[in-house]
């Protein structure tokens, strides 16, 4: 998958050509939004180059000593776990962090939450119901190992996108590492693709194209907010994590990176993310708007993103076995 870059230059209110470069997780299209307004509300240039979890993790460990970018902006909290136990961020607790939650932010500051998601299982109900009839629609993971759903299942490739990571960890971390793998490994041959990008899951299903995917739930929520027929299906025992932001050690623009990531905790920033992304704030408080969904009405898992970003390398050489 290519690096999409987009560039936002304005220099109002900012004396020296110092442009902030943020290397991003999120959706392209949440990235544009997010980065202009950053520039627009301070007057702060941007560059932003966004790919997938893995390929963000990947590249900032490659360019420790000599970084290119300032921050990283979104993505589960396992893969700042991940380059924080490489010595890739440098600690840093903004004054805004201080009402959100523990659970979400690292206590030492070199991460910090400002969305929150939950895994789902979308159904797009017009296909469900022409190739199952009479079926019920799947409820829990284990409905997902019906032999009858090979080939209409579309999860993502959990080298590449921190959603399906997530869902590993959320099968081996509810389960348990043995009853976990068994698991993986019965649901592998049911699965139709393994696209590289979280976005396309719901696409996929949203369109027709596969009956069921594992996704997150906003980006399951946006796809019926735009008028397809999907089902959003949250089920018990679900995985959910932080989506957080955090400050590459030695970038060029180390107080510039604190400025962004005092903004992107802000009130009014996850406000803004919200709306746009149907994600949930970490800051308590905060209106949500239609679609996004309550944290207090989803049942997970006890999630550890420590864990989850401690063992990234034996998860997934386990998963490479199955997959191979």
């Amino acid at each position: 998958m290519g690096l999409a870059v987009a560039i936002f230059a304005s220099a109002v209110g900012v004396a020296s050509a110092q442009k902030l470069m943020i290397y991003s997780i999120l959706q392209q299209e949440y990235t544009v939004e997010m980065v202009r307004e950053f520039t627009r509300e301070t007057g702060i240039p941007a560059d932003f180059v966004r790919a997938s979890g893995g390929q963000i993790v990947a590249r900032v460990i490659a360019e420790k000593g000599a970084p290119k970018a300032d921050v990283v902006l979104g993505g589960a909290s396992n893969l700042h776990e991940s380059m924080k136990a490489e010595g890739a961020l440098r600690a840093y607790k903004s004054p805004n962090a201080e009402a959100i939650p523990a659970q979400y932010k690292d206590p030492d500051g070199y991460w910090t939450g400002f969305y929150l998601t939950a895994l789902g299982i979308g159904v797009n109900r017009q296909r469900f119901q022409r190739l199952f009839p009479g079926k019920p629609i799947p409820k829990t993971w284990d409905d997902l190992l019906d032999p009858a759903f090979k080939g209409e299942i579309v999860v993502t490739d959990p080298v590449a996108s921190s959603t399906s990571y997530l869902f590993l960890n959320t099968i081996l971390q509810g389960r348990g590492w043995d009853a976990g793998w068994d698991y993986l490994a019965k649901l592998y041959p049911l699965v139709a693709q393994w696209p590289s990008s979280g976005s396309a899951p719901p696409r996929m299903v949203g369109t027709g194209e596969y009956a069921l995917g594992v996704t997150f739930a906003h980006s399951l929520a946006a796809v019926i907010q735009e008028g397809y027929r999907v089902e959003l299906v949250i089920p018990p025992a679900t995985g959910g994590d932080a989506g957080s932001v955090s400050i590459i050690a030695g970038g060029p623009n180390p107080e510039l990176a604190e400025k962004f990531v005092d903004w992107v905790l802000s009130k009014r920033a996850q406000k803004f993310h919200s709306d746009i992304s149907l994600t949930t704030p970490t800051l308590p408080g905060i209106e949500l708007a239609d679609g996004v969904i309550a944290v207090d009405s989803i049942d997970f898992i006890n999630y550890d993103p420590v864990w989850a970003g401690d063992n990234r390398d034996r998860i997934l050489a386990k998963w490479a076995e199955i997959a191979d």
